[in-house]
């Protein structure tokens, strides 16, 4: 069997940027395909009953199972993403997957190529070994989950049941019960353009929309300050782009920002909207129409169910790594998803969130093998 490394190796070399709405990316580097492609290849190899399911397209979920020689009442679920964030700025070669002192470097390789070698590993050894008392396994690897979470969305659609699911992403071989939410939208305001030498002439949209901007300024205190969850703190608000205009010399008649909003338990995407906007109403200065369009929802993930199986992942880790946390994380996974659609679920994956998608992304190769033995023996009832 391929080890872990060369497998995370192959699919380091394997460029799936998620192009995240962009359109200036060149485009044998975008998409899943190829790691797809790949994967579906080993699945192959080791005789594994797998699917392959279009999501997009071009874009395909890839899903596999593995039953144990004896009936077992109890069924996984392995999920990892195949995507990865764009390489601008990287200071490596993103898909070198160099190899130095024990770390594999290249875009992806801790988020979350590392996760995806790691799962496969283990397996592709339950599927070869076919070790007594192991239980049903899905493997899954979606798409789309640095963007808009297309992947996991069709994966729970299609009715997969599990008792548990553990989905990777870099963890530091801790387990994560819950995090944040997210529900980014986008705010477009319009003008009347004109030539900018007669700007009363016209309405500058940028205008416009610098007073929305100016507002939401102050409300994003107001809102860490309005509530706060044990666990995972309060929550926030950032406008992350602004666009609008033509040239200098022409008064803008359109202009757009990009929010990202992150939600605690007990939040929805929909309440969060609405709060902006009742802020908004309240403004005497933006008296003028603007319009909201939803872009991503990524709901919060809760501590709800699964507690035995936590447990014995926990003794799994202590096992194998010496130690663990059960910790909560503000950023947004497909575990939230997962949950959504009733099953108990934990992140859990080798590396450190912090050298994700970074410029010189790189994970250390002996986690990747201790998250694949954690895996098989979890898998081991």
């Amino acid at each position: 069997m391929t080890s872990t490394a060369e497998l995370l190796a192959a699919l380091v070399r394997l460029p799936s940027v998620n192009p995240m709405g962009r359109t200036d990316l060149p485009a044998d580097l975008l998409y899943e395909s190829r790691v797809t492609d790949h994967l579906e290849a080993c699945l192959r190899k080791i005789g594994a009953e797998y699917e392959r399911i279009s999501v997009a397209s071009g874009r395909d979920n890839i899903v596999a199972r593995y039953t144990p020689p004896s009936p077992s009442p109890i069924t996984l679920l392995f999920e990892a993403h195949q995507d990865t964030v764009p390489v601008d700025g990287m200071t490596i070669d993103p898909f070198g997957a160099k190899i130095e002192n024990g770390k594999l470097y290249g875009r992806g390789a801790c988020d979350v190529k590392a996760g995806i070698a790691a799962m496969f590993t283990a397996f592709a050894r339950l599927v070869m070994e076919r070790p007594a008392n192991s239980a049903n396994v899905i493997l899954a690897f979606t798409i789309d989950e640095e963007h808009t979470f297309l992947g996991v969305q069709h994966l729970m659609a299609s009715g997969v049941k599990a008792d548990f699911a553990i989905v990777a992403e870099p963890t530091g071989l801790n387990i994560v019960r819950a995090h944040k939410g997210v529900v980014r939208w986008q705010m477009e305001t319009t003008g009347v353009a004109c030539h900018s030498s007669r700007p009363d002439d016209g309405v500058n949209a940028i205008y416009r929309m610098a007073r929305i901007v100016t507002a939401l300024g102050e409300y994003a205190p107001r809102l860490q300050a309005s509530r706060s969850d044990p666990m995972l703190g309060a929550p926030t608000i950032s406008v992350g782009t602004i666009r609008g205009g033509v040239s200098p010399n022409t008064v803008p008649d359109v202009c757009r920002i990009d929010l990202d909003r992150r939600m605690i338990p007990g939040e929805s995407a929909d309440s969060a909207i609405a709060d902006v906007v009742h802020f908004l109403a309240a403004r005497p200065e933006i008296d003028f129409p603007y319009t909201i369009h939803r872009t991503l929802t990524c709901p919060p993930l809760t501590p709800t169910g699964g507690d035995d199986f936590v447990k014995q992942l926990g003794s799994v880790i202590d096992s194998v790594a010496g130690r663990h946390e059960v910790m909560a994380v503000p950023y947004g996974t497909d575990a939230s998803t997962i949950r959504e659609a009733g099953i108990p679920v934990v992140v859990f994956g080798p590396g450190d969130i912090a050298q994700a998608h970074t410029k010189d992304e790189w994970i250390e190769l002996a986690e990747v093998d201790q998250a694949a033995e954690v895996l098989y023996r979890f898998a081991i009832l």
